[in-house]
């Protein structure tokens, strides 16, 4: 089963959604701010894709966020994307075996396909 994690109104995560849509491919969404991943499922993120990939350090939550804050989550960002999930950059695409960051048609059918 293929599952898309994301925001129900990210741009983003809606053009995926559809290009999943039309080529008919099953999948679940998730929005992460009404169903947080819990931890395991982020470390699991975060050692598949890394922290540069999955941490939005463009997003108004990061920029809202204290230095303490910042440097902490640099150390330790399982603990703030639980916190914060709208720091997960989004969307992201799980498959049984594989995780991606991002929508990128190419990626994605190879994952998929």
């Amino acid at each position: 089963m293929i599952t898309v994690y994301g925001l129900k109104n990210c741009d983003s995560c809606r053009k995926a959604r559809r290009w999943l849509d039309a080529r008919g491919t099953a999948h679940r969404f998730v929005d992460v701010r009404e169903t947080t991943p819990d931890s395991a499922t982020l470390a699991r993120w975060l050692e598949a894709v890394g922290a540069d990939a999955l941490v939005n350090r463009r997003s108004t939550t990061w920029r809202s966020l204290d230095d303490a804050t910042r440097e902490a989550s640099q150390r330790e960002p399982t603990t703030r994307l639980v916190g914060h999930p709208t720091l997960i950059k989004r969307p992201v695409l799980e498959t049984a075996t594989d995780v991606t960051v991002g929508f990128n048609e190419d990626r994605w059918v190879a994952l998929i396909d």
